[in-house]
């Protein structure tokens, strides 16, 4: 999911169908380059279960799905709380070490 987030016109696809359901078309419009390319980075975004896609007679309409970013949003905001006990950690260890520095302790 990352490796499809890194793309910037991916993540510029990505943020249109966070406003809603769009056709492949409507992506394609602002970003410069062809509709088969757009189409193969939706394979991608596709492929990482990011956004679903339903024909529709002639139409393609591409939407966002949640879970996924749900899932991302979850895994990030553990490493999160990991990284913030381990700051937490060293803080504390710093402040002691400082306190021993001024009370004339050797660390």
């Amino acid at each position: 999911m990352f490796q499809a987030l890194a793309d910037p016109n991916r993540r510029q696809m990505v943020q249109r169908l966070c406003e809603g359901p769009a056709s492949v078309s409507e992506l394609a419009a602002p970003l410069a380059m062809t509709l088969s390319a757009v189409v193969q980075h939706l394979s991608v975004l596709e492929g990482a279960g990011l956004v679903r896609t339903q024909k529709i007679g002639r139409v393609r309409t591409c939407q966002l799905d949640t879970q996924a970013l749900r899932a991302a949003e979850r895994w990030i905001s553990e490493r999160r709380a990991l990284w913030e006990r381990r700051f937490d950690r060293l803080g504390a260890f710093l402040a002691e070490q400082d306190q021993d520095v001024k009370q004339g302790d050797e660390p």
